[in-house]
């Protein structure tokens, strides 16, 4: 989720109640922001808020039903989940691949840190900057390329 997200606001009210009543249905119900966790929206792929996983000894489900808490409750006591195609085990949370997804959206955030400094901090033009950044890519391909 994420708190600009006016969707993921609506269903708020329900997955906060679904997440009360967790330790009745015995799972483990939580929520992240991807604004706070960017390499975990890089890991899941989150294309669309809100986006709803379901987790089940390391086999992971997208949920695509109702965002009601009738409809949470039923998918986890009927067993709904098992009707539904596993994530690909590469586009998998856990695999590699995803795990260099997190690892791209972790820079992505740095660059934009750097980018920040350079503009706000230090008061250097934003061309500048970009200029800096295309210098440094330049740099690294060069030495990469040797």
């Amino acid at each position: 989720y994420a708190p600009w997200c006016s969707a993921c606001q609506q269903m708020e009210l329900a997955w906060e109640s679904f997440a009360k009543e967790s330790e009745h249905l015995d799972i483990t119900v939580g929520k992240v922001d991807v604004t706070q966790e960017p390499g975990l929206s890089g890991r899941f792929f989150v294309t669309t808020l809100p986006t709803i996983y379901h987790a089940n000894n390391g086999v992971f489900r997208r949920y695509l039903g109702s965002r009601t808490l009738e409809e949470f409750q039923n998918y986890v006591l009927e067993r709904k989940w098992e009707a539904v195609e596993p994530v690909a085990g590469w586009k998998s949370p856990s695999s590699i691949m995803m795990h260099g997804m997190a690892g791209l959206f972790h820079l992505s955030g740095w660059i934009r840190q750097i980018h920040s400094y350079l503009t706000g901090t230090l008061g250097i033009h934003v061309w500048i900057s970009y200029a800096i950044f295309i210098l440094a890519t330049l740099l690294i391909g060069l030495f990469l390329g040797l």
